[in-house]
């Protein structure tokens, strides 16, 4: 599973991402938005993005991070935290 993920400094989603990611296991690479690829680019690439972070999925785009933690739910590859 090849995980790409954009994000943007200071994004507490972001953030959060990084730790399902961590969570999971899984491997991903990051771009920063500003830094590593430019806004512009970024929604030119992807129109339908509507904020951070936006994950692909072995080329598809997922979604922001209540999309890929659904994903992962579904997929088993984390369990739901308990309170």
């Amino acid at each position: 599973m090849k995980i790409v993920a954009y994000t943007s400094p200071g994004c507490s989603a972001c953030s959060t991402l990084k730790k399902l990611f961590g969570r999971a296991g899984v491997e991903y690479t990051t771009h920063v938005v500003g830094n590593s690829v430019s806004k512009k680019t970024f929604m030119e690439m992807f129109p339908m993005a509507d904020g951070y972070p936006f994950v692909l999925i072995d080329g598809e785009p997922i979604g922001g991070l209540v999309e890929t933690a659904k994903l992962f739910l579904e997929k088993g590859l984390v369990e739901r935290p308990t309170k």
